[in-house]
């Protein structure tokens, strides 16, 4: 007998082309269309970036500045000929370390050849002059004027890509060397008009606009939701906001480091362990000054690891600049506007981290010290991200990522801090230090989504409860890690009245976030206790579905309410939230606009098993679907072929199950016999996309998978059979 695998990608999706597939053959969606029409010359498409950079070790920004040079269009015969130039640029002129020898060799045999290459330079004290050193192809001590330095120091921090005409003149002294650096042109946008971006931003919604920066930096936003979306463009905030600390720690494979090693020139990733006092800020020997004098943003790689050992001077004079923007030489005192960016792996689950230590537990023991890590201002959660996939990759269009680089940099000098007062006021209990941290952070995300620093009052209010969330982590965190501090009340009121803040894992794992029920004294933990208790805003809290939790709960008795599920939570199942309301059931009527898409269809499969589940088995139970038909024909019977199959496949559990198609319907909703209506305000469909491997635990296990913002309401009936 044969098992079929799940299928992907779904209906309405996007399709990555695969190898071997002509990186043409796309058919760009309203919103790329959109795209293309309003920002013209400075938008590619991403897929077009993996399709031409083969084995180049080299930085998205380069390859996407040789596309935005030859293939910014939506005609086609255009982009086939620009990808074929830019394959034959990379070809003829990039060099690969393992050809560095014969490209040596072409230069001396034409004279002269152009190369894209990574170029830094360092000072010759002994003779007064500045020498390059090019990192591919392998030659060193090559002058370089020093009008040439002055215009682009960054050369002398780390290195930066260039395209580059050397001269080989070999002179007969067997001291000199032979190379001549005839042209330097670091690859770079040259214009950037921040007002013609600020007002075409107001061409597009903020839907709309998420989905644009998703897209620019290499993600499908259809394969996301909105709350991760926002996650992703905090990662951005370092970019655009000056000397913000932010710190991400998380499962390996999420791409936490991949935004700061191949985003933006103006951007450096060193490993954690890498780093020393004169490399990162001022060397006292010569007074050169390091690293934080000349990027944007300095991030570390790999920095968690107990294990790991850091120097103490260092971590002293990080902590002193990551305060005050400042760090000590000698007597004299220097400023620097670098952001630091801290990524790391985690090796435990959350539950476990936040039953023996806390989340910042992976941190070398120098850097587990309340003194540094008040100084974060956010943390994302980077258990929250998917592990990158294929199909999670943009296919559409976005920013040239060297244009939004340059967007973002020239947007630090703007501060839209302050721009959520006219709405809501946050919580008096929030010292200056946690308000300077959701501060930035709301600044940040303000000029990424609303770069005119205008906005409505919901909109404000979704990015500043991301503030709030990531500084409050930080904040609970160290109340772990240091009894002496004040637990604080984060939240804010508006014309509403008072709206406290959470975590997700502080819904998720209530009884485990806070030590000895000790809580935030603002009813949050109180209030996710109850909910998962079932008596907040008098929730049922359905039995359990064998989920690990400590202490195990017993069922409490069914009662009508409301139930909220915040975006990016675990823990949900059909068992558990279904399951008691369903017992004993002999007929069930579904009411679901959408169960079209394959994945709704396994949806629908798995609520059937629920209901198997929870009734006798010497009984039949009838189960009824209205939903919409699909819109096109093919779609349409595609989904009719599910649904017989599925009225097929579960005769074998003694459920009768029938459909009907009505195109007026909208509301969600489960009607049993039992005496309960359950309404559903997205339906079945709560679950974010997820890898349908049959080696992925989420595919047979809900409560793995991360759940969209929604929301359960039990109301009992009088019609009880």
């Amino acid at each position: 007998m044969t098992t079929s695998q799940p299928s992907a990608p779904e209906p309405g999706s996007r399709e990555t082309p695969c190898a071997g597939q002509d990186p043409t053959a796309y058919t760009p969606s309203d919103l790329d269309r959109k795209i293309a029409a309003a920002f013209p010359g400075v938008v590619v498409r991403k897929d077009l970036v993996k399709a031409v950079k083969g084995n180049a070790i080299v930085p998205t920004y380069v390859l996407e500045y040789l596309l935005g040079q030859y293939a910014a269009t939506d005609d086609e015969a255009t982009i086939r000929t620009g990808i074929e130039q830019v394959r034959s640029i990379l070809r003829d002129h990039y060099v690969h370390r393992g050809e560095n020898r014969l490209i040596q060799s072409r230069i001396r045999e034409k004279g002269r050849h152009r190369i894209i290459d990574k170029v830094s330079v360092s000072l010759n004290e002994r003779q007064d002059i500045y020498e390059a050193e090019f990192s591919n192809l392998g030659i060193s001590r090559v002058e370089i004027g020093a009008d040439m330095v002055r215009e682009h120091p960054k050369l002398l921090t780390g290195g930066v890509w260039c395209i580059c005409d050397i001269v080989y003149a070999h002179s007969g002294d067997p001291k000199e060397v032979p190379w001549r650096l005839h042209s330097l042109k670091p690859i770079q946008l040259s214009r950037l008009d921040l007002t013609s971006y600020t007002d075409t931003r107001e061409q597009f919604t903020t839907q709309e606009w998420t989905d644009l920066l998703i897209q620019s930096i290499g993600f499908n936003p259809e394969m996301l939701g909105e709350r991760t979306k926002l996650l992703h463009l905090v990662r951005l905030i370092p970019f655009v906001e000056r000397n913000y600390n932010l710190i991400e720690l998380g499962p390996k494979g999420t791409g936490k480091s991949h935004i700061y090693s191949e985003f933006s020139p103006h951007g450096m990733l060193i490993s954690g362990g890498e780093v020393t006092v004169p490399k990162l800020f001022v060397n006292n020997a010569n007074g050169r000054i390091g690293l934080v004098g000349y990027w944007d943003c300095v991030a570390f790689d790999e920095f968690a690891g107990r294990k790991k050992r850091a120097d103490r001077a260092l971590v002293d004079i990080m902590k002193n600049y990551m305060a005050n923007k400042s760090f000590s030489r000698g007597v004299e005192t220097l400023g620097a506007q670098a952001s630091m960016v801290f990524v790391g792996n985690t090796a435990h689950t959350v539950p476990y981290m936040l039953k023996n230590s806390d989340l910042f537990d992976e941190l070398p023991e120098q850097y587990h010290d309340p003194a540094f890590l008040d100084r974060i201002h956010s943390y994302v959660p980077g258990w929250e991200f998917e592990q990158i996939r294929g199909e999670m990759f943009s296919t559409g269009y976005g920013f040239v990522v060297d244009y939004l680089a340059e967007v973002l940099k020239s947007q630090r000098d703007l501060d839209y801090s302050d721009r959520y007062q006219e709405y809501v006021s946050l919580s008096e209990d929030i010292s200056t230090r946690d308000r300077d941290g959701i501060h930035k952070t709301f600044s940040g995300l303000m000029k990424l989504i609303h770069p005119s620093g205008r906005a409505g009052a919901d909109e404000i209010e979704a990015l500043l409860r991301v503030a709030v969330e990531g500084r409050k982590r930080v904040k609970d965190q160290l109340l772990r890690i240091d009894g002496t501090m004040t637990p604080v009340r984060f939240g804010y009121s508006t014309g509403q009245g008072w709206r406290a803040v959470s975590t997700v894992e502080e819904e998720e794992y209530p009884e485990l976030y806070h030590r000895d029920g000790a809580g935030d004294h603002d009813g949050t933990v109180e209030n996710a206790r109850a909910r998962e208790a079932g008596s907040s805003r008098g929730a049922a809290s359905p039995e359990g579905d064998g989920v690990r939790r400590e202490p195990r709960r017993t069922a409490p008795e069914l009662r009508e309410g409301s139930f909220s599920f915040t975006e990016g939570r675990r823990g949900f199942s059909y068992d558990r939230f279904f399951g008691p309301y369903l017992r004993g059931a002999t007929r069930i009527e579904i009411i679901d606009p959408y169960i079209r898409q394959p994945h709704q269809a396994r949806n629908l499969t798995e609520f059937l098993e629920t209901v198997a589940k929870v009734t006798d088995r010497t009984k039949e139970v009838a189960v009824h679907l209205i939903t919409k038909p699909d819109t096109t024909a093919e779609h349409a019977r595609k989904q009719v072929e599910n649904l017989e199959a599925i009225k097929n496949n579960t005769r074998v559990a003694g459920i009768a199950f029938d459909y009907a198609f009505n195109d007026t319907i909208h509301d969600r909703s489960i009607t049993a016999d039992t005496g309960w209506l359950i309404v559903l305000g997205r339906g079945l469909d709560v679950f974010q996309p997820f890898d349908t491997s049959w080696f992925d635990l989420r595919l047979r296990q809900q409560i793995y998978r991360q759940v969209k913002e929604f929301t359960i309401t039990y109301v009992r009936r009088g019609d009880r059979a």
